[in-house]
């Protein structure tokens, strides 16, 4: 019998699947966050949120949970130069809050990673 989802790939499945809606209904928000060496900035940013949807069915369902953990650790990894960039944004805009909360997002990537480990681990 598989084991059930932990509690941490619960935050992965529910980030990615709140995260990968607004990639698809407002690209822009995440066109800022964009490092100016990727190509086609709203191209990868659709593919990204539905990068992210996938993940988060997968993580579902048991029979696809290992590689949908593996895949959702990439993804975090993959996006975490973007997290890099609305940090550094963020510190030179002088907002506080902006600040606070970008900062914030950093460290919890690796709780994130570890969690979409763990689910392909079973």
């Amino acid at each position: 019998m598989t084991p059930p989802l932990t509690r941490e790939a619960k935050v992965v499945v529910g980030a990615f699947a709140a995260s990968g809606t607004v990639h698809l209904v407002r690209p822009r928000t995440f066109e800022p966050l964009m490092p100016s060496w990727v190509p086609r900035h709203r191209e990868v940013i659709l593919a990204s949120g539905v990068a992210e949807l996938v993940c988060a069915a997968g993580l579902l369902h048991p029979r696809t949970r290992r590689v949908a953990g593996w895949a959702s650790a990439a993804l975090l990894v993959a996006v975490f130069p973007g997290n890099l960039k609305m940090a550094d944004d963020a510190r030179r805009s002088g907002d506080a809050r902006l600040q606070a909360v970008a900062y914030a997002r950093l460290p919890l990537q690796l709780p994130m990673v570890r969690g979409a480990l763990r689910a392909a681990r079973g």
